[in-house]
């Protein structure tokens, strides 16, 4: 009895503080934020953190103007639309970049994996080009099987960057026994049932399927922890090597200075010398320390981390601020862009 309500949705999320509401988590040291606020002369600070990325990267950034300052080699082909974009149009200029299938789609202005699907074929891509309300992005599907988020920063002046987290992901995969089907196997991992509702009615027919023993079935091929993946902080790892890859990368992206990029990759040491990977995102000042939710780490943990990154982005900023002259956002446009963001997120809920 007690493991069943154990694996009920609302004990899962109210024993395991990873997935408590942001605004639950961040309450207690918000009051840390308004201090940095307060030293800053202003409650928008971090729009200078990186001057070259649309309000530092914090919210409402375009993450075509984001691939756009970032060396092509370095990421996925990429190709925008307008919401509302005739699929003849969308086919021919996919075909005319030789696209192929499976393709990746997502909100230009995206956040927590929202929206964000994989198109294995043409009708996917004319049912979400249809549903669409935003503007979005194609890009050609990364068939590389690893991703992580690495934490890069760099004061401004500073010869050199810093790695300040590394988070490894693990994308929603099952594993078959030969006599259990994949909604059966879902259900033994907490982790997993919180998934199951969107996952029945994305793969309805695939629910009842019963993998063979040891075979591995991947569900979510994405790298968002809202969308089922494990996150497990492996920071121990950001050695001299592979921190001197990511500030070789990094400083060929202009006004970049704070933020997570989110990489797929073939294998650890190509990483660590450049090689096999490409860029998923780069996440500018609203970025997350997302090592920290990786389920063995504590609150206090959690906390520690945001305020350590807290203070790196506001030193970034002020130094931007004074020696670049860069002004910080006014009070009335970041009150804008919080209603905008509101409006936002939830045109893409719904999509």
């Amino acid at each position: 009895m007690m493991k069943r309500l154990l694996y009920r949705p609302f004990f899962i999320k109210l024993f395991n503080w990873e997935y408590w509401p942001f605004s639950v988590v961040y309450a207690p040291i918000y009051f840390y934020w308004i201090w940095l606020c307060l030293r800053a002369k202003s409650f928008f600070f971090f729009n200078t953190a990186n001057p070259s990325i649309k309000n530092g990267g914090f919210l409402m950034e375009s993450k075509k103007e984001i691939y756009d300052i970032i060396p092509p080699a370095y990421y996925p082909k990429t190709l925008f639309f307008k919401a509302g974009t005739p699929f003849s149009t969308i086919v021919q200029q996919l075909a005319g970049q030789g696209f192929t299938y499976p393709l990746i789609a997502k909100p230009d202005i995206g956040m927590r994996g929202l929206s964000v699907k994989k198109m294995e074929n043409v009708d996917d891509l004319l049912q979400y080009a249809a549903a669409s309300d935003v503007d979005y992005l194609v890009q050609q599907f990364v068939a590389f099987d690893k991703e992580v988020g690495i934490f890069y920063y760099r004061y401004p002046g500073e010869a050199r960057g810093h790695i300040s987290g590394i988070v490894e992901k693990e994308f929603l995969t099952v594993t078959g026994d030969g006599r259990s089907s994949i909604e059966e196997l879902l259900k033994r991992d907490k982790r997993f049932v919180l998934q199951l509702p969107v996952l029945k009615a994305s793969f309805k027919s695939l629910m009842t399927e019963v993998p063979a023993a040891g075979e591995e079935k991947l569900l979510v091929p994405y790298g968002n922890h809202a969308r089922g993946a494990k996150f497990i902080n492996i920071s121990h790892l950001a050695d001299e090597e592979l921190t001197n890859t990511m500030d070789a990368i990094c400083r060929q992206v202009p006004g970049f200075y704070y933020g997570r990029l989110d990489i797929k990759y073939s294998n650890w040491q190509q990483l660590k010398q450049g090689e096999n990977f490409s860029i998923i995102e780069l996440n500018g000042a609203g970025s997350e320390p997302t090592h920290m939710y990786d389920p063995r780490q504590s609150i206090f943990f959690a906390w520690k981390e945001i305020i350590r990154h807290w203070n790196i982005l506001f030193r970034i900023s002020l130094l931007n601020h004074r020696q670049k002259k860069l002004p910080y956002m006014r009070f009335s446009s970041g009150i804008q862009m919080f209603r905008d963001n509101s409006a936002y997120v939830s045109k893409i809920s719904n999509s």
